[in-house]
């Protein structure tokens, strides 16, 4: 009976229950505006390292909300990056209250450009100095180099505490429903995640101003295509443009040959990371005719027009002239 009560008491406490745990992990909320500023700052950095603080709130028990980050002066090198002005970031918040933004600090962040985003033994200090000003702070790293249109390599930690770690308690995230969807590099692995931290999931919010900032960040206004390219750029670009069709034309017309020899499995094949010789020659004869026929158009516009002004103030100067001679 006693052995029989043990292995009952072993197995409700063991891993093989579906007992259901309450979902303790946080996620971050990371603005538009923030994001881009930590992406084009780091790419503005590359090959150094380059680090900034993060602005926001603590939402609630779960939730961390970063709205907005400045840049720190530092010193840092391709591996490692470290701030030199501590003064810096009070004068800089007095700064921001004076225009409106009164977040506080709730971590900071750090490029890794082109290694991946983990935590290095001299960015795990550096945490664990923001977390004993607040256990909560967090630390970004965001990849540059590794990022692009439509993907960017961020990812968010937190150190774990190595006393917590003897006495057997996890760290939060490790209850998470949502923060492990996101697969660990391998190189995060090695370099000590949830060894020595742990990963937070991302996410990213805008609001309507933002939105609209965003839609006009990239907008063309009309007046763009009436603007005269420089001549010798222009020539220039001609040039390589119709030799880079002169190549397509040859391997577009092997291409051709190939098609009448080999059957189509041999010929998928040899096509394997090819370039598509015929989708990029139209691709050049499209953009060439279009610049060209619009510097063209432009050019002429521009001829007339001033032209034309010029036109009328050499009359109206030649008027002007005549009415200051003096009567004979």
């Amino acid at each position: 009976k006693h052995k029989m009560a043990r292995f009952q008491r072993i197995f409700s406490q063991g891993q093989g229950t579906d007992t259901p745990l309450m979902d303790t992990a946080e996620h971050i909320h990371i603005s538009s505006l923030a994001l881009l500023k930590m992406l084009k700052h780091g790419r503005a950095g590359v090959p150094m390292e380059v680090m900034g603080l993060m602005l926001g709130d603590f939402v609630d028990d779960y939730t961390v909300k970063v709205v907005d980050v400045f840049a720190m002066p530092q010193s840092g090198t391709g591996v490692a990056v470290e701030a030199v002005d501590h003064a810096f970031q009070t004068k800089m918040l007095e700064m921001l209250r004076q225009t409106g933004r009164p977040e506080m600090v709730v971590g900071w962040y750090h490029s890794h450009p082109g290694f991946g985003c983990w935590l290095s033994n001299v960015d795990v200090q550096t945490q664990h100095n923001f977390e004993q000003l607040n256990q909560r702070a967090v630390a970004v790293v965001i990849d540059p180099v590794q990022s692009v249109r439509g993907k960017v390599v961020i990812d968010a930690f937190r150190t774990i505490d190595p006393q917590a770690m003897v006495l057997g308690k996890e760290p939060r995230q490790t209850t998470s429903n949502v923060g492990h969807l996101n697969k660990s590099s391998i190189q995060a692995l090695i370099h000590g995640l949830n060894r020595h931290y742990y990963s937070i999931s991302i996410s990213y919010r805008k609001n309507e101003l933002e939105e609209r900032m965003l839609l006009n960040l990239y907008k063309k206004k009309w007046t763009d295509s009436l603007l005269v390219r420089d001549f010798e750029k222009q020539t220039e670009e001609n040039e390589n443009t119709v030799g880079s069709m002169l190549d397509l034309s040859k391997s577009y017309i092997t291409a051709v040959e190939e098609e009448q020899k080999l059957s189509a499995e041999k010929l998928a094949i040899a096509r394997v990371g090819k370039v598509d010789a015929k989708k990029h020659l139209e691709m050049d004869i499209s953009s060439l005719m279009s610049e060209n026929i619009n510097d063209c158009l432009c050019s002429n516009v521009d001829r007339i027009i001033f032209r034309q002004i010029l036109q009328k103030a050499a009359v109206t100067n030649y008027g002007n002239v005549d009415k200051d001679k003096p009567m004979a």
